[in-house]
């Protein structure tokens, strides 16, 4: 007979001075390393840690001769150490920005192609609702994005949506949709309006290299074409490289229609529809289901027509 599930214990709130050393520990690899960036006594950053463990009922990290290696227990908590110190520092920030009547700060990330589509629009929206505002955007791979959510660094991750799981502990939003086009430049201008992947395999090409949502997305495209992926394609994460190689030299690439022509009017690269392209990219915002929005990433929200 398999028993119920054990009635949890109720846990005395945490010294948020503890969670903060403890986030020194995991920053730093060393109870001794942590003493020496607070400026403290190692017997009081070991007793902090043995009080904080106690009081969880949990072992936090083990030492080891490198440093130390964290629990899982030390992995979840270590995430919310790094959420308080952000809160703590937006804090300052809010009241800071506050006295000149400036919102904010709201910090993003995203992957190029899901922040230069969706983000320029929205400034001027957000602008119209809030005012002046304050904003921080950073572009890192879909992972480290996950993580920066989780740790609070940034509050919304402008993202390619609806072709992965989405983690149970976030949400996921879609606010715009772009078809692939093949960009080409102008060596290539005896290419029709409409092809298909096969007869353009032999080319040479520039691809995405980080491995993600948008990357799985490009690589479907050469399988439903029943070609394979090239293996002597130029790898480019940046939007902007990308297109210049792609105008300067005569190498191809597979990009949103939108992305690849944004800011282009002197006909130097077009997009070419793809016999394939039998889908859209989808690219929307992904949030944390457990942390409450703030004013202003409820305007981003509403500025992307995305519903929060």
């Amino acid at each position: 007979m398999v028993d119920g599930p054990k009635e949890l214990r109720r846990l005395p709130a945490i010294d948020p001075r503890a969670l903060l050393t403890f986030r020194a520990v995991c920053d730093t690899g060393s109870i001794s390393a942590a003493a020496r960036a607070l400026n403290l006594s190692q017997p009081s950053v070991s007793n902090t840690i043995a009080l904080l463990e106690r009081r969880l009922g949990a072992i936090l990290f083990e030492r080891r001769r490198g440093g130390i290696a964290l629990t899982r227990e030390g992995e979840l908590l270590q995430r919310r150490a790094e959420a308080l110190a952000t809160l703590l520092s937006d804090a300052t920030s809010e009241v800071e920005l506050a006295r000149h009547h400036i919102a904010g700060p709201l910090r993003i990330g995203g992957t190029p192609g899901a922040l230069l589509t969706l983000l320029p629009g929205a400034i001027m929206r957000v602008e119209e609702a809030v005012g002046d505002f304050a904003l921080s955007a950073v572009e890192r791979p879909d992972e480290q994005l996950l993580d920066m959510l989780r740790k609070g660094e940034i509050e919304l991750a402008f993202v390619t949506t609806q072709i992965e799981s989405v983690p149970v502990d976030m949400v996921e939003v879609t606010c715009a949709r772009d078809p692939f086009a093949l960009i080409a430049g102008q060596h290539h201008a005896d290419l029709p309006d409409h092809v298909s992947l096969r007869d353009v395999e032999s080319y040479p090409w520039v691809l995405p290299e980080a491995r993600g949502a948008f990357r799985r997305q490009v690589d479907a495209l050469f399988i439903a074409a029943g070609v394979s992926i090239p293996r002597t394609a130029i790898r480019c994460d940046s939007l902007l490289t990308t297109r210049a190689i792609v105008r300067d030299t005569d190498r191809v690439t597979l990009l949103p229609r939108t992305v690849a022509l944004d800011g282009v009017s002197d006909n130097s690269i077009r997009a070419i529809s793809i016999e394939e392209a039998v889908f859209e990219r989808s690219v929307g915002v992904l949030r944390l289901a457990d942390r409450p929005l703030t004013p202003l990433s409820s305007a981003m929200l509403a500025a992307l027509a995305c519903n929060p």
